[in-house]
């Protein structure tokens, strides 16, 4: 059976108008960028479509987070981006600060999560779907953005699944080799691992991950939101930039700056797809 197609439903939100950038949007923007400015009326859209689409399509909408700052992020800075990538990215630290492996956030990047809290308890109270399915990085500082931004959000049942395809590209750095799984476990109790999850880090090497490769890693995690069927239409994912920029191109909607925050995905279709900044996708199972 051939593989699914993904494709970007623009027109709901300002990050899929041109030329949106994120050096002029804000990282959660009111009403995380909707255009038409009322949630009821967009999830009647959503409902709209699924109610005429075949068998074969199916509509998403993708809400997706980016972690807050890191100690990699303050390093990255104050030695500049070659320096980091030729030298200290390889390293552990450099005597005053730590970044591998698997980085705490600073305390900038914990009322960055914060204030994406302050975004979703706002945009609740205007009616924004709750998602239904949450998903995370691995990686520590993604872990404790979402637990900082979902705070009172997240349904009471339900526990984040921790999935080991939407960790940031991977290999070579070591701000993104992850800790063991009973380490993830010990920090974060709340949370439940994919099956299969190893508890050491199987996929980081020395060498430095593709582009390529990364993209293959997003599709895996848009096949496994459109496998699970119609029931569930809205979608969180936090991860990390590099991999939402992964997803991104999947979807055809090209890279995208994402500062911490929410990019929503407006519709995602399966053949389709959708980006706190929001996204809405659409996934075209192909016979």
């Amino acid at each position: 059976m051939p593989g699914r197609t993904y494709e970007v439903v623009s027109g709901f939100f300002v990050q899929d108008t041109p030329p949106a950038a994120s050096t002029v949007i804000d990282p959660t923007p009111d009403f995380f960028g909707l255009l038409s400015r009322s949630w009821p009326h967009f999830v009647g859209e959503i409902e709209g479509l699924k109610s005429t689409c075949s068998e074969s399509i199916s509509y998403k909408v993708l809400f997706l987070g980016r972690h807050g700052e890191g100690n990699h992020n303050v390093a990255e800075f104050k030695y500049g981006h070659k320096a980091w990538d030729e030298k200290w990215a390889l390293l552990d630290g450099d005597g005053e600060l730590t970044w591998g492996p698997d980085p705490r956030l600073t305390a900038i990047g914990e009322e960055q999560a914060r204030n994406a809290h302050a975004a979703w308890e706002r945009e609740i109270l205007r009616g924004v779907p709750i998602p239904q399915e949450y998903y995370c990085s691995p990686l520590t500082r993604a872990i404790r953005t979402f637990e900082l931004t979902f705070v009172d959000v997240l349904p009471a049942h339900m526990k984040p699944l921790i999935v080991e395809s939407c960790r940031e590209e991977n290999g070579e750095h070591t701000c993104d080799k992850r800790r063991t799984r009973s380490e993830i476990h010990s920090d974060f109790p709340g949370f439940a691992f994919e099956e299969g999850f190893e508890e050491e880090d199987v996929l980081w090497s020395p060498e430095r991950e593709t582009k390529e490769s990364t993209e293959r890693r997003a599709r895996l995690l848009l096949d496994r939101v459109f496998e699970n069927g119609q029931d569930n239409t809205y979608i969180s994912v936090t991860a990390h930039s590099g991999w939402i920029n992964a997803l991104l191109r999947v979807i055809g909607k090209g890279n995208y700056p994402l500062p911490t925050g929410v990019l929503p995905v407006g519709r995602l279709v399966e053949d389709c797809a959708a980006s706190i900044q929001s996204v809405a996708a659409t996934g075209v199972a192909n016979p």
